[in-house]
């Protein structure tokens, strides 16, 4: 009975590994896509906010693919490695900052069409990619982590939009600046939240 009740929840945590694997192979290939999409037309839009994002789909993919590595490694392996996805986190939302004051000190107007199309058409992706993470994400610190990128993205998303819109209202370059500095704070905060749990969970006490 007892070695029968081992074996179903030895199959049971298999599945959770193969399911948690399926998950992040697919995401990972949409991120990949999109950065080279987002970072192309970020560069022919001159929008800040645009290849803020397009980076970000890059860390996201490389995010993801870590956590692809981790997924059968031990508790304490996938801390180590969520650690330093919460350092790419941080990471990029200091590269954003720094595009954001080189916007600023450029004078450019990005085009505010492109911004539109290209923001919608990754909003699409990454509200696809957190549907597919969402059933996993309490299943441990690794997918929580990769959960925690994909809404991210979404609120990055809709915050290029809401630039796209003001940048053709206004004419300014400032809208797109803003949000390009708020995703940067958005990747600071978020990359030190990963930082906080994997260090509690790699604490002595754990």
């Amino acid at each position: 009975m007892s070695s029968s009740c081992c074996e179903e929840k030895s199959c049971d945590l298999e599945q959770i590994r193969d399911s948690h694997s399926r998950v992040l192979k697919i995401v990972l290939a949409v991120n990949l896509v999109m950065f080279v999409v987002e970072f192309a037309f970020g560069l022919l839009a001159r929008s800040t906010a645009l290849m803020g994002d397009s980076l970000d789909m890059l860390g996201d993919a490389t995010v993801y693919a870590m956590s692809l590595y981790v997924v059968t490694r031990s508790l304490r392996i996938k801390a180590k490695v969520t650690l330093v996805k919460g350092a790419i986190m941080v990471l990029l939302g200091l590269i954003v900052l720094a595009e954001a004051i080189r916007t600023v000190l450029s004078d450019v107007l990005p085009v505010s069409e492109t911004m539109g199309w290209i923001g919608t058409v990754a909003l699409g992706a990454n509200a696809f990619c957190l549907w597919l993470l969402t059933r996993h994400k309490n299943d441990d610190l690794n997918m929580r982590s990769v959960w925690i990128c994909s809404r991210n993205d979404i609120i990055a998303n809709v915050s290029v939009l809401v630039a796209a819109l003001l940048v053709g209202t206004l004419q300014s370059q400032w809208p797109d600046v803003i949000v390009g500095s708020i995703i940067s704070l958005l990747f600071l905060g978020s990359g030190l939240s990963v930082f906080r749990g994997a260090l509690k969970t790699l604490s002595p006490q754990n």
